[in-house]
């Protein structure tokens, strides 16, 4: 029997894929040896990491996109079709958080900045919705592809401060969950569309939340801690089975699920 959990020459395509988790995983999904390409507005960053990923021998691909602007999506779609000539894996890793749609300790739902909020909705719930009606549609030509959401513990579970983000990431699942059926039914089975729920993993996002200036863990970081059976945050890396398993054909009858990925964080009471 051939290996489930292989992703040779998948095409991978990752939104948001400068930061740390993706490129953690642009890294590891080319070592697995899938064709990598990263989509984000970082040019800079896009062509250090693609080019890091070349040195050791992967394939990999830069392109500048927006992933609110849906016409340069298609564009990027072109550019991919043209390189690859196919689409197998989409995952969805552009989002963020802003200041103003947090709700501090000394501030109340009173003070949220609403336009803020709109932001961050619009980049985490549209700058998915968006990706995912772009390149579907070349997955629907081939009738097989799998997409791959990335949710949050604040979806599972309101977390204090983070309004915005977990509104939007809570949006996520519902979409993640609605598509499973929409395509499946109407398209057929070979497409599939999960999602995962990092529990807590320190990223440039997060750290003015979980890191103190001179590197030591914030209270908010050390009630986290001590909510996390592990007893730990999360390494990038730990995320990297899970993905390679929705990636590929081991989990070609998983559709319309939210994976948490968080040290017991979800499972764990008081």
């Amino acid at each position: 029997m051939s290996n489930l959990f292989s992703i040779k020459e998948k095409v991978i395509l990752l939104t948001g894929g400068c930061g740390i988790l993706g490129s953690s995983m642009a890294k590891y999904l080319a070592g697995e040896g899938a064709r990598v390409v990263v989509l984000d507005r970082n040019a800079e960053r896009g062509e250090e990491l693609v080019k890091e990923i070349k040195d050791d021998g992967g394939e990999a691909l830069f392109l500048t996109t927006d992933v609110l602007k849906k016409e340069l999506l298609e564009e990027n779609r072109k550019a991919i079709i043209s390189a690859y000539g196919r689409i197998d894996v989409l995952i969805n890793l552009a989002g963020g958080n802003m200041a103003g749609a947090t709700i501090p300790p000394d501030k109340t739902i009173f003070d949220l900045d609403i336009e803020a909020f709109r932001k961050v909705v619009d980049l985490n719930l549209f700058g998915t919705v968006l990706p995912t009606m772009v390149f579907a549609d070349a997955m629907v030509k081939q009738k097989k592809g799998s997409i791959i959401n990335i949710s949050s513990e604040s979806a599972l579970r309101p977390l204090t401060r983070v309004v915005g983000y977990g509104c939007a990431k809570s949006a996520i699942n519902s979409f993640t969950q609605y598509m499973a059926g929409e395509l499946a039914r109407k398209f057929g089975e070979g497409l599939r569309v999960n999602a995962i729920a990092p529990g807590f993993f320190l990223t440039e996002q997060n750290r003015t939340l979980m890191s103190n200036p001179d590197g030591t863990p914030t209270d908010r970081c050390k009630t986290v801690i001590a909510h996390t059976p592990f007893a730990r945050l999360g390494q990038p890396e730990e995320l990297l089975g899970t993905i390679q398993w929705l990636a590929s054909d081991a989990s070609a009858f998983v559709t319309g699920t939210i994976t948490p990925i968080d040290g017991g964080f979800d499972a764990f009471s008081i």
